[in-house]
């Protein structure tokens, strides 16, 4: 039933391992969020905390007595029920178990031998041998041997204690456990109730996110014109826009033209009349200068030389550039107004418009075929969620709902039970710890009456109450000892066998999943499926579905369609086949067809007017006689040299009316320079300007013009001819990108899918709880360690017997005593009774007999 609402709710995504991607991923990325996830409560890392000491104590012990590999071949044939068909398994089996065999061999000698060496050992004492009669030898190292025993009782019982001691906390810690393994349970029943609730959620969320989806397509195709417009205008835009660029600056470069020429004919007007003027005045000043110097004045013999020299300079008051001759350019000017007329920057701006109304173009053209799209998105959708309407989740959920509910009562209803059924496994182990204890009370006891009360003046007749009280303390620990050792080596032996199999069959194999490798084998639990796991869940016994790989995905919290391989069990492309709808999508988006061959980039007026301006005859002016006359001055002297200098001769002349009428000549002729001059050398100035310019451009029109002509010739054929390829290779891309979406939106499905929907964390958690935590760290390590505390006891019992039989002769109060001659031994002694006939006068009772 579990398996079958995991399958079922996964299938909205199953399609992602079925289909293939047909075509190369989108450069754009969808984001659609995080799938919701909910995080687990069970821990499944166990710290014992200090007893984790003794616990690797126990494996070190167990390697040591086992140190034998799994045996994977010897557990294949016991499962397979062919052990024993060799002869050799069984030399196998011995070999791997001999360390346990020998162990507990040797517990069982102990059994046996030890209940009945005491029974010996009793009715010896009571026939007053070893060590029964009441009576001790002299011996002159007596104190020596007396402490070596109580040493070495004293070690034997210290170490006895240190074993109950383990035994009782392995005890007390499994009982700790057990009864705070019910958190435990049901925080793992609450992590399987949460990836219950939680899956379909998950689902409804994957499944919700095609709208993600869905809106971006939508939202490209309702920008189709910006995106495939703009893109099939990208393809053109290399050979279209340098065209029209070319073409408007040529128009700019005609309307330079224009101002050039009209600032040359201008500027010729200005100069022809300006150079007429000063002409004019320059013959005045020279006529005024030379009536200056005839003057009488002049005649003088200090005016004379000056006079002479100013007089010979007269011919250099003269224009020097005549611009009266130089070709006009008004027919020139007339053929580029002409041209003017007709606005061919605008015509450019028209081409400009026309092609950059290709986003537009393509809108108004795909409409219809948009529309048809957008309706198949929405059937998508729709079929997406009737499809997921239609699987039983809710039913499935409430049925394992319900088997949950019920299995985590009856385990609430029986862990009672198992508390109580520990509580009498707590109470025998107690029983078993107080029975060693009992025993160690009595040596301890005994030690301490013993060395107390012991006084070695006395004699051992005399020996007083307290010693002879340590004494009977220590043989009725020797008692106990042959009474109860040999039931709690059984209780060992038992212990021992199981708990060390388990932990070395069990525990260990399942720690570094060698157990999982054996589950694995093909054919092993069942002799007709060679995949168990998969017969089981995907009824396909030759499905590669191993435990191993199933624990490990689990483990590391993947999604149960991918551990499970769920896509093997159903094929759900007929119900959701992503591929069929990228199929129409990329059907419908093919029959689009634009049209461009109504943009015109330039029409044959534009290309006329071109024409026109290159024949505008503007390379035939002679530039040559512009340029010699430019180069010339205005005059033939720089008139402020003159003026100054005509000044610094009347300077020389003596005071009167001669100086006087030269400085007023030179005042007048700075006065041409400032008003005539210097118009007339801005004028030229600005005719360089303007020749130059026309003289630099007008051998490159007629080029120029060819060029923007073939150029735009060139664009508008490459819009003619390849406009129905481009459209169609950018139709494709277009495509791609639409479909594209569809694309991502399954791979995140197959993602979350694989690592996130469904997470059977939960289920890993449970294994892990039931055999590592409750089997392996609560119950065998415990188990283990109480075999171990409690084995240790009864094997140091022996010593202890020993040392305690022999002490117990130091400390007890004797029926007889040897009694020297101080003659003759030169020292207090005590001869025997039956020789001197000299009787104990306290008797010992028949208690202090035994």
């Amino acid at each position: 039933m579990a398996v079958e609402l995991l399958l079922l709710l996964l299938l909205c995504g199953s399609t992602v391992s079925e289909v293939q991607p047909l075509h190369k991923p989108p450069p754009g990325t969808l984001d659609f969020g995080f799938v919701p996830v909910k995080t687990y409560d069970t821990n499944t890392y166990h710290e014992p905390g200090p007893i984790g000491i003794l616990f690797r104590l126990v494996h070190a012990f167990l390697y040591l007595v086992q140190p034998n590999s799994f045996p994977q071949d010897l557990i294949k044939k016991l499962a397979q029920q062919t052990f024993g068909n060799v002869q050799d398994d069984y030399q196998k089996a011995i070999y791997y178990e001999i360390g346990f065999i020998v162990s507990a061999a040797l517990g069982l000698l102990f059994v046996l031998l030890l209940p009945l060496v005491g029974l010996c050992f009793c009715m010896c004492r009571c026939c007053d041998n070893c060590g029964g009669e009441m009576h001790q030898r002299h011996k002159k190292n007596a104190d020596c041997r007396r402490g070596c025993f109580a040493t070495f009782l004293f070690v034997a019982s210290l170490i006895i204690s240190i074993g109950v001691l383990c035994a009782y906390a392995a005890n007390q810690h499994l009982t700790s456990q057990v009864r705070g393994a019910k958190n435990l349970v049901h925080s793992n029943f609450k992590d399987l109730r949460i990836f219950l609730n939680d899956t379909p959620g998950q689902i409804d969320y994957l499944v919700s996110q095609y709208n993600t989806t869905k809106n971006k397509a939508l939202s490209d195709l309702n920008n189709v014109g910006p995106l495939l417009g703009s893109r099939v205008q990208e393809r053109f835009a290399k050979e279209v826009r340098p065209a029209l660029d070319a073409a408007l600056m040529m128009a700019g470069a005609i309307r330079e033209t224009k101002e050039a020429l009209e600032n040359v004919s201008v500027s010729v007007e200005v100069l022809q009349e300006g150079t007429e003027r000063l002409h004019a005045n320059l013959t005045n000043v020279k006529i005024h200068l030379s009536n200056t110097l005839s003057d009488s004045a002049c005649s003088a013999a200090q005016a004379a030389s000056t006079c002479n020299v100013i007089r010979n300079s007269l011919d250099q008051l003269n224009i020097n550039a005549n611009f009266s001759g130089l070709p006009g350019v008004s027919t020139q000017l007339a053929k580029v107004n002409d041209v003017l007329k007709i606005d061919l920057s605008s015509l450019v701006q028209k081409g400009y418009a026309a092609f950059n109304d290709t986003p537009d173009l393509v809108l108004n053209q795909t409409r219809n075929i948009l529309s048809d799209i957008k309706n198949l998105l929405d059937l998508i959708g729709s079929n997406i969620t009737s499809f997921t309407k239609m699987l039983p989740v809710q039913k499935v959920l409430a049925d394992l709902t319900i088997y949950l509910t019920q299995s985590e009562a009856y385990v609430q209803d029986y862990f009672p039970v198992v508390e109580q059924y520990d509580f009498y496994r707590w109470l025998g182990c107690l029983i078993l710890c107080c029975m060693v204890i009992l025993i160690l009370v009595f040596y301890c006891l005994g030690l301490l009456c013993g060395t107390c009360g012991y006084d070695k003046h006395a004699s051992p007749t005399t020996r007083g109450c307290i010693s002879n009280t340590g004494g009977n303390f220590l043989m009725a620990g020797v008692g106990f000892s042959f009474l109860f050792s040999w039931v709690l080596m059984i209780i060992v032996v038992i212990t021992f066998v199981t708990g060390g199999n388990v932990e070395k069959l069990v525990c260990e194999p399942y720690e570094d999943r060698t157990l999982f490798k054996v589950l694995d084998t093909p054919y092993l639990l069942n002799q007709h499926w060679r995949s168990y796991l998969s017969a089981i869940v995907l009824k396909n016994p030759d499905i590669n579905l191993t435990f191993e790989k199933v624990y490990s995905d689990c483990k590391e919290n993947k999604g149960i369609y991918t551990t499970l391989h769920l896509e093997n069990l159903f094929n759900i492309n007929e119900f959701l086949n992503i591929s069929m709808y990228t199929e129409d999508v990329s059907l419908k988006i093919e029959h689009i067809n634009v049209n461009l061959s109504n943009i015109v980039l330039l029409d044959e007026i534009g290309k006329r007017n071109l024409l026109d301006f290159s024949s505008s005859g503007i390379d035939g002016i002679n530039f040559a006689a512009y340029l010699t006359e430019i180069n010339k001055s205005v005059t033939k002297v720089d008139l402020l040299s003159f003026a100054n200098d005509l000044e610094a001769r009347a300077d020389q002349l003596p005071k009167g009316a001669l100086e006087n009428a030269l400085k007023g000549h030179a005042n007048s002729i700075r006065m041409i320079h400032n008003q005539q001059v210097v118009p007339l050398e801005q004028a030229m100035s600005t005719l360089n300007q303007s020749i130059r310019l026309l003289q630099r451009t007008s051998s490159e029109f007629m080029i120029k013009v060819k060029n923007v002509i073939s150029a735009v010739d060139a664009a508008q054929l490459l819009i003619s001819n390849d406009a129905s390829l481009v459209i169609i290779q950018e139709t494709k891309k277009y495509m791609d990108m639409i479909i594209g979406y569809f694309e991502q939106y399954v791979e995140w499905v197959k993602e979350s899918i694989t690592m996130e929907v469904a997470a059977c964390k939960p289920i890993a958690n449970v294994i892990d709880t039931a055999v590592d935590i409750f089997l392996c760290s609560y119950v065998i390590d415990s188990v283990n360690t109480f075999w171990f505390g409690l084995g240790g006891c009864s094997i140091f019992l022996i010593p202890a017997v020993i040392c305690a039989v022999k002490l117990s002769k130091y400390y007890r109060r004797m029926d007889t005593e040897d009694v020297y001659d101080d003659m003759e031994n030169g020292n207090n002694g005590y001869h025997k009774e039956h020789l001197y006939g000299i009787h104990n006068p306290v008797m010992t009772s028949s208690v202090e007999q035994w």
